[in-house]
């Protein structure tokens, strides 16, 4: 212990070791942080595309059934009661030109209340492989209690909460198919009338919840607000008694929307959001699948690290009678690799033991430098698919301008700033769709968009829903503004249908003034959104502005959530 070579060599071997140890430990957190940041944002991006694929689905059914209590509804005010069957005909015959545009419709119906008639009972119509839609026969509603919320309940569920309603996934036996069913009310003066509904193939929900997978084992699976399953891929829950079918984890019921926990002794990452039907959707994939990839490459590099440490041991226990004046040199030298400095040259004086060790530890440093590198090259790998799949994310793919979730990721950029921020939609664009069909109005909707683009730049256009749209534009002057908004009008009325001008108007409401405060953009887009319906309301093709007033826009919030508490 008191030669010299014995203290040599253990100062050598300590430096090798804190060295390797200190640059293996910061690779390690590195990685590991990125990693499993990375996999997390996966789970998220795949959740959040499938919750917009599974809602515009949800939508369009709402939509269509929608589309139809409002005729309903408009018609029987335009006709006496007796005329109730001649009412139901007229409904029928709209209901089935369009209940053929909405995929995966398995029955469509108009059901009357035998308290409202008990002459005409309404139509189902059940669709047929090969041949289209054909009618069946209905069930006899007055042999139930249309106030017992546990039997027939597409009907007494609407009819007593008098609001349209989603009711799970169910087996209609008549049919003999698995379905879920949306149903509205319907009522004249104030006194309900009947139900109007579609029944949806459960398989077409299923079909796009089995398209979202990630890696071998990962997985999407929809539950309700109770817990309970509602689809699962390896799960036939239609096929279990009520007390039988699993309830998901607790953790995926709270407002977190990551969690970890067991299923089958394997452990799993999910993250589940909200879909727009009250269900709950939910991305899972094993922890050691999402890990795997950067665990491999640790392990790689600390037995690499490892090898090299005990050749390198070895050769200073070997060579450690030589080493005398290259010593302090060498020392100096496991400093600055200790201090992360890998760009140490060392050459060696001689060609005997004390040569190879200063030339092998000069080849150490290189190889950990390589080492190093390459953990940034995988860093650098990660941000680069990170971005390619939020730029994946980000864009409307009709349109081309940004979504709400490039929406929620800008948010911050705006705070402390001059800006003006804009709603404005396309007026009566639910009238191009009834009257040219889907495909003009995505047309509309993409003109829109071009719109926006020109004038105000990809950066600051979103849209917000449907054909709503959103700008935020800061350092703009209110003239400046005015005029780019005027131009968006010129460019909408260029749009031709088959060398025929469209008549294309849009209102806008926008507010304009500083963002001082954290909360400030949330109230001036809550102040925008009052003031586009004030130019809907004098009449369309319109817009307002209005400079942000914080009391205004607070009174507009405690409004709305007035409006809310009283249901």
């Amino acid at each position: 212990m008191h030669s010299i070579k014995t203290k040599i060599t253990l100062i050598t071997v300590v430096a090798i070791v804190i060295s390797m140890s200190i640059t293996m430990l910061l690779g390690v957190i590195a990685v590991r942080k990125i990693g499993s940041s990375s996999s997390e944002q996966i789970l998220l991006l795949l959740c959040e595309t499938g919750e917009k694929n599974l809602d515009y689905y949800f939508e369009s059914v709402e939509q269509t059934v929608g589309t139809v209590s409002s005729y309903a509804e408009t018609d029987l005010e335009e006709r006496s009661k007796d005329d109730l069957e001649a009412h139901v005909e007229r409904v029928r015959s709209f209901f089935d030109k369009i209940a053929v545009e909405t995929n995966g419709v398995m029955t469509y119906y108009y059901r009357i209340d035998p308290d409202y008639s008990k002459d005409v009972e309404g139509f189902w119509y059940v669709y047929v492989d090969g041949k289209g839609y054909a009618p069946h026969e209905v069930t006899d509603i007055s042999k139930y209690d249309t106030n017992d919320l546990n039997s027939l309940v597409w009907f007494t569920v609407p009819k007593n909460n008098g609001r349209a309603v989603w009711l799970p996934p169910y087996i209609t036996e008549t049919i003999n198919a698995r379905v879920l069913s949306y149903n509205v009310p319907v009522y004249k003066d104030g006194v309900f009338v009947g139900v109007i509904g579609i029944e949806i193939d459960y398989s077409t929900m299923a079909k796009q919840v089995d398209n979202i997978k990630l890696y071998k084992h990962g997985y999407a699976f929809i539950n309700d607000a109770n817990g309970k399953l509602i689809y699962h891929p390896y799960i036939d829950v239609l096929s279990l008694p009520e007390e039988e079918i699993p309830k998901v984890p607790d953790g995926l019921l709270g407002n977190n929307y990551s969690h970890r926990y067991e299923f089958e002794g394997v452990e799993r990452q999910a993250v589940c959001l909200d879909l727009s039907n009250g269900m709950r959707l939910n991305v899972s994939a094993p922890v050691h699948e999402l890990n795997g990839d950067w665990e491999k490459l640790i392990i790689k590099t600390i037995l690499i690290s490892f090898g090299l440490l005990v050749v390198f041991s070895l050769l200073s226990l070997f060579f450690a009678d030589r080493i005398t004046k290259p010593l302090v040199e060498l020392t100096k030298a496991a400093e600055q690799v200790n201090k992360g400095n890998y760009d140490v040259e060392l050459k060696p004086t001689s060609k005997d033991e004390i040569g190879i060790l200063t030339y092998s530890f000069s080849q150490l440093a290189s190889h950990i430098k390589e080492y190093i590198s390459d953990l940034h090259r995988l860093n650098d790998q990660l941000k680069e698919d990170n971005l390619t799949l939020e730029a994946a994310t980000i864009r409307d793919s009709l349109t081309g301008v940004k979504n709400r979730f490039a929406l929620r990721r800008d948010y911050d950029s705006y705070e402390e700033q001059n800006i003006h921020i804009m709603m404005i939609d396309i007026d009566d664009f639910k009238n191009f769709n009834d009257t040219y069909g889907h495909s003009v109005g995505d047309f509309i909707l993409k003109k829109m968009g071009d719109a926006l683009l020109d004038q105000f730049g990809a950066e600051h256009s979103y849209r917000y829903g449907g054909d709503e749209f959103l700008v935020i534009y800061p350092d703009m002057e209110e003239p400046e503004f005015r005029a780019a908004l005027d131009k968006v009008g010129e460019q909408l009325q260029e749009i031709y249908l088959e060398e025929n001008r469209m008549e294309v108007h849009f209102s806008a409401g926008y507010v304009y003034g500083e963002t001082l405060l954290q909360d400030d953009l949330r109230l001036m887009l809550r102040q925008a959104d009052e003031l586009l319906y004030k130019a809907k309301g004098t009449g369309k093709n319109n817009y307002i502005g209005e400079e942000y007033e914080r009391e205004y826009a607070l009174s507009i919030q405690k409004k709305e959530e007035e409006a809310f508490r009283q249901g």
